[in-house]
């Protein structure tokens, strides 16, 4: 038996394709069973699944003209679009390591990231190469103008080294609400059992018509949705930014029927004035997730698109990221809840020890799971923190019911202690969504003298209201030490790219 480059091995000359499973594995497959189909349209360009593949390999083979070894960290500092995708899928191929990364970040943060990762490369745009630190060794996704790269020449079939399962695929760096972002060491093996974890709890098809507008460095909208909606052979149209006339004339034109938006979004385009008049009903299946969704923003998206297929989908980097879903057909009676463990996670609520906890009791939720990260890039001591056990500790405080629906009741860092009673923000937000003038609201608490954390929200108001009005407001709805004693306004709340609302900023904002 002699090894051959791009395979396993031959066997009396005949070379034998590996049998892993890998994440450009499954866009493979799709080209050989479905090769003429739309695969993604993007601004002017479709690409169909033989031409995705073909272009993956192209980009692949130039990733290694680069003179990186198997393993190398390459990072990508880009806005959406096909190409993109197409060198993620390239690093898979080329057994190295690709590091997403915000393109909103600069300065220290940037820096911080690069150096963390180790990245030996930066695939950048154009336009975003002048604010990586000097000396960074960088190449441009794509021309100035937009245009794919003509760094996609016509070159000889791949040839190139064959990823395997147990391989780094990638580094999902966490949002760092709290500390410093960690990356998440993610395996082609983890990634391929979250994808058909979201294929089954999802529900997604191959006649779906799915419009992807979040940033694809964010694990969500690329392992949730994009990646897997490849694996089963879909028509993807990636979008810049979640734009609402263009996501609404998508659905109208019947070119998008599955939108995936964290509740920031959802607010957003239930709170445009064409809302109510645009012809919406070809939207059959809408997906959140990313934070938590007010109940009752959801209550009123439910009452506009009675027909439309909610589905609250959980999870967090770590674990690829999807670890709980809400079907359509579950969210009677349990609004708040974020569904039970999809295919291939266990899990579990325990306290501090460890030790599980009655049903409708609140503790940590953790996880065991073939879709778990190998543990964070360069953190020994974060990773042991995080892993006991064989258990991966989320951070999140959920209660358990007797079906087995999970509910997150708050981060286990966000938690108020006030007056010695433990009280989550979740409720006192919600009970906040209820009033009219209330556009969003995040409660934290604050240090103080009396309370030990007071607690506080901050509101972004879409008409008149008063402190003393949100206060009443809430006393009416929950008990009255669960009411907030302050309360301030700002034009708008800080939150990282998956829109989750960095409290952290907050409590160092208005901490006196």
């Amino acid at each position: 038996m002699t090894t051959t480059p791009g395979h396993d091995s031959t066997v009396d000359g005949v070379p034998r394709r590996s049998t892993h499973s890998t994440v450009d594995g499954m866009l493979r497959r799709s080209a050989h069973r479905t090769p003429t189909r739309v695969a993604v349209e993007y601004a002017d360009r479709t690409w169909t699944y033989r031409d995705l593949d073909d272009a993956v390999s192209r980009a692949a083979t130039i990733l290694l003209a680069q003179g990186l070894a198997a393993g190398a960290r390459v990072a990508a500092y880009a806005h959406n679009s096909d190409a993109y995708l197409i060198a993620f899928l390239a690093c898979a191929r080329a057994r190295l390591v690709h590091v997403p990364v915000n393109q909103n970040l600069t300065g220290d943060d940037l820096a911080y990231l690069l150096a963390q990762s180790g990245a030996s490369l930066v695939l950048t745009d154009p336009a975003l190469t002048d604010r990586l630190p000097a000396g960074t060794r960088s190449l441009p996704l794509r021309d100035t103008d937009g245009s794919l790269l003509a760094t996609l020449p016509r070159t000889a079939p791949y040839d190139g080294p064959e990823a395997r399962s147990e391989d780094l695929v990638q580094l999902l760096y966490t949002s760092g609400t709290t500390a410093l972002p960690k990356g998440a060491m993610m395996t082609h093996r983890a990634l391929v059992h979250e994808y058909l974890s979201a294929i089954t709890a999802l529900d997604l098809s191959a006649g779906d018509l799915p419009v992807h507008s979040l940033p694809l460095y964010h694990s969500a909208q690329t392992h949730v949705f994009l990646l897997p909606y490849l694996a089963v052979g879909a028509t993807n149209t990636i979008l810049d930014a979640p734009d609402g006339d263009r996501i609404f004339e998508l659905i109208e034109q019947g070119r998008a029927d599955s939108l995936f938006a964290p509740p920031t979004v959802w607010i957003a385009l239930s709170q445009r004035p064409d809302f109510t008049t645009r012809d919406l009903t070809g939207l059959r299946k809408a997906y959140y997730g990313a934070s938590i969704m007010p109940v009752p923003v959801l209550e009123r998206l439910r009452e506009r698109l009675p027909e439309l297929a909610f589905y609250n989908c959980f999870g967090q980097s770590e674990i690829g990221p999807l670890a709980t879903v809400l079907g359509p057909d579950e969210h009677e009676g349990r609004m708040d809840s974020c569904g039970r463990p999809v295919l291939f996670v266990d899990a579990r609520v325990v306290d501090e020890n460890g030790e599980d906890v009655p049903d409708g009791t609140p503790g940590e939720i953790v996880y065991r799971s073939p879709q778990l990260c190998e543990g964070y890039w360069g953190k020994p001591e974060e990773t042991a923190d995080a892993f006991r056990d064989g258990w991966f500790r989320s951070g999140d405080l959920a209660v358990r019911d007797a079906d087995g629906y999970f509910t997150i009741v708050d981060r286990v860092k966000d938690v108020i202690n006030s007056g010695g009673v433990v009280v989550a923000s979740r409720q006192v937000e919600d009970a906040l969504y209820t009033h009219e003038a209330v556009a969003e609201a995040a409660v934290i608490g604050l240090p103080d003298p009396r309370w030990i954390e007071a607690i506080t929200a901050v509101v972004v108001a879409r008409g008149e209201v008063s402190e003393a009005d949100l206060i009443a407001h809430t006393r009416a709805r929950l008990a009255p030490f669960k009411a907030p004693k302050r309360v301030f306004f700002v034009d708008r709340l800080p939150r990282n790219a998956s829109g989750k609302i960095l409290k952290r900023e907050l409590r160092d904002r208005f901490t006196r």
